[in-house]
C-alpha cells in the first residue's frame, strides 16, 4: 500500500514538474519569437526617415478627464435586467440611467463609443464627482482627435498646423512644432473618458477587451469654431497632408435647422481648396450613431478624401451605411483578418465607383478625389489598402510603425518590451473569407505581409491595382490607456506615407 501511494505521489509530482518545465519552455520560445518579430518591425519602422512634412489638421480640441470605469460607475441589477429584456439601441442620453445603460451596452461588447449628452447638469455632476472622489483616481490630458494626431505627427518629425481653439492652460500641453491657429478661450470642452481593461467586471458584465467610453457635452467643437482662423492660416502653409477629424462631435448634437449642413459645406469648401497635386487629404473616422450625419459625410467629406482611417467598429458601420443604408452600432471587437479585408475592399470599391460615376456627370466632379488609401487599425493587427498609382509611399513600413505605435501608446511607454506583449494573430490568415482564398503564413523575420491585387469596379468598368499590407500588433498585456490609440496609430502610419 505504501509503495503504491509513493509511486502515485512521485508520478503526480513528476507530472506537475513536467507541466511547469514545459510551460516555461513554451514561454521562453514565445518570448524569443516576439523578440525576433519586434526587431524586424523596428527595422522597417526606421528604414525611411521622416522628411519634415507640413501637415494641417482640423478640427477642435478638448480637455480629457480620465477615470477607471469600473471604479467610478455604480452597477445595479436593473442595468443587467434592462439589457437582457430586449435589444438596447437608443443613443440619446438624457439622464444618468440612460448613460449607465449606454455604457453597459458597449462595455459588455468591448466596443469603443463616444456619445453626446445635452444634459449639462448631469454631465458636470459626473465631472465633479470624478474630480472630488477620494476613492477614484483621475488625471487630465490634452484631448481631441486633431491635437492628438498633430502631437503624434510632430513627435515623428512633421510640422503641424492645428485648427483648434483652446485655453491658455491646455495650450501648454502642445509641442512647439504644433502651430495653433485658433484663438484662446476661457473654458475648454471636457470629455469624460471611462477606460476599462480586458476581463474587467462590472456587476455581471465582463469586457472582452480593453477599450473606452467617452461622454461629452461640447459647445465649441460641434460648431467647428476654429474653422475660419484655420482657413486663414492655411493660405500660406501649403500642406503636404490635410487631415479632417473631430466631426463625430456633430453626432446627435441639437443644432438649429440647417446649421450642421452649412458647417459641413464649409468643411467641403476647405477640402476642395487644397491642391490636387500637392496635398493629400485624410479623413479620420470615429464613432457615429446618427444615420443622417453619416449620410451628410458621404456627400460632403468622403468624396474629397484620398484616405480614410478607422477601427473595426467604424469600418463595419461605414460598410453597412454604404450597402444597406442602416447604422451598425457594434461589430465583432476581434474580427478575423479575412473578414476585415473583405469589408475594406467593399468600402474601397463602393467609394471609387461613386467617384468614377460622378466624374462622368456634371457638378463638382473636378474637385472630387478617388479613394486611394484605407488604414484599418484593430487590437490584433494593422491592415492597409493602397492604390499602386497613388502618391502614398512605404506602405509596408507604415504598417510596421503603426503596429509599434499601438503597443507604445496603450502601454504608455516608449520601449516595446516583449515580456509585456502577446500576439493574437494565428500562424496564418486567409486573404478573404471567400471559398478557396489563399492563406498567407506568418514569417517572424518578415512580419508585415504585403501582396498585390486587382480590385474590379463592375459599375465603373474599371480595375484598380492595389497593395495590401497586414502587420501584427504586439498587444499590450496591461493596457494603461486606450483613448487616443487610434489617433496616434493613424498619425504614425500617415507620417511615413507622405
Amino acid at each position: 500500500m505504501f509503495s503504491l501511494l509513493s509511486t502515485a505521489t512521485m508520478l503526480g509530482a513528476f507530472t506537475a514538474l513536467f507541466a511547469i518545465v514545459f510551460q516555461a519552455y513554451l514561454t521562453s520560445n514565445e518570448l524569443v519569437r516576439l523578440t525576433v518579430i519586434l526587431q524586424h518591425l523596428r527595422d522597417l519602422e526606421v528604414e525611411y526617415p521622416v522628411q519634415g512634412p507640413r501637415v494641417a489638421i482640423g478640427y477642435g480640441s478638448c480637455s480629457d478627464l480620465h477615470v477607471r470605469a469600473t471604479d467610478f460607475l455604480e452597477y445595479s441589477d436593473t442595468i443587467g435586467q434592462t439589457l437582457n429584456a430586449s435589444e438596447y439601441t437608443f443613443d440619446d442620453i438624457t439622464n444618468e440611467e440612460e448613460f449607465l445603460l449606454n455604457f453597459a451596452y458597449y462595455f459588455q461588447r468591448g466596443a469603443a463609443a463616444e456619445r453626446f449628452t445635452a444634459n449639462r447638469e448631469m454631465f458636470m455632476g459626473l465631472v465633479q464627482r470624478a474630480k472630488k472622489s477620494n476613492t477614484v483616481q483621475h488625471h487630465w490630458a490634452l484631448g481631441g482627435n486633431a491635437p492628438v494626431i498633430g502631437t503624434r505627427m510632430a513627435i515623428e518629425g512633421a510640422n503641424v498646423l492645428l485648427g483648434a481653439k483652446m485655453s491658455a492652460k491646455l495650450k501648454t500641453h502642445l509641442r512647439p512644432e504644433v502651430q495653433l491657429t485658433g484663438s484662446l478661450i476661457e473654458d475648454d470642452d471636457i470629455h469624460l473618458i471611462l477606460e476599462y481593461n480586458t476581463g474587467d467586471s462590472w456587476g455581471d458584465l465582463v469586457s472582452p477587451r480593453a477599450n473606452r467610453y467617452i461622454l461629452h457635452n461640447d459647445h465649441h467643437n460641434p460648431y467647428l469654431s476654429s474653422l475660419e482662423e484655420f482657413d486663414s492660416a492655411l493660405a500660406g502653409f501649403e500642406p503636404h497632408l490635410f487631415v479632417v477629424s473631430g466631426l463625430q462631435m456633430m453626432d446627435n448634437y441639437l443644432y438649429p435647422v440647417g446649421v450642421r449642413e452649412k458647417l459641413l459645406e464649409r468643411v467641403r469648401t476647405q477640402m476642395q481648396a487644397q491642391s490636387r497635386t500637392a496635398t493629400l487629404i485624410h479623413f479620420e473616422m470615429a464613432s457615429f450613431v446618427e444615420l443622417e450625419l453619416l449620410q451628410l459625410l458621404l456627400r460632403t467629406v468622403l468624396p474629397y478624401s484620398d484616405s480614410i482611417g478607422m477601427n473595426e467598429q467604424e469600418l463595419d458601420n461605414l460598410q453597412q451605411v454604404l450597402e444597406t443604408g442602416r447604422i451598425s452600432l457594434v461589430a465583432d471587437c476581434n474580427p478575423r483578418v479575412a473578414h476585415s479585408l473583405d469589408q475594406a475592399r467593399a468600402v474601397f470599391r463602393k467609394l471609387n465607383e461613386d467617384f468614377y460615376r460622378k466624374q462622368s456627370g456634371a457638378g463638382d466632379g473636378a474637385t472630387r478625389r478617388p479613394l486611394s488609401r484605407i488604414h484599418l487599425h484593430t487590437l490584433a493587427y494593422q491592415a492597409f489598402i493602397v492604390a499602386k498609382d497613388s502618391r502614398w509611399q512605404y506602405t509596408k513600413n507604415a504598417a510596421a510603425k503603426a503596429s509599434l505605435t499601438a503597443h507604445r501608446h496603450v502601454c504608455a511607454t516608449t520601449i516595446v518590451n516583449p515580456d509585456a506583449a502577446y500576439l493574437q494573430m494565428d500562424g496564418s490568415f486567409a486573404v478573404s473569407a471567400s471559398p478557396g482564398a489563399r492563406r498567407i503564413h506568418f514569417n517572424n523575420r518578415d512580419p508585415v505581409s504585403c501582396w498585390e491585387e486587382a480590385l474590379e469596379l463592375p459599375e465603373a468598368g474599371r480595375t484598380i491595382a492595389v497593395e495590401l499590407c497586414v502587420a501584427p500588433v504586439l498587444i499590450c498585456k496591461n493596457a494603461k490607456q486606450t483613448v487616443g490609440a487610434g489617433d496616434n496609430i493613424s498619425g504614425a502610419g500617415l507620417v511615413l506615407q507622405i
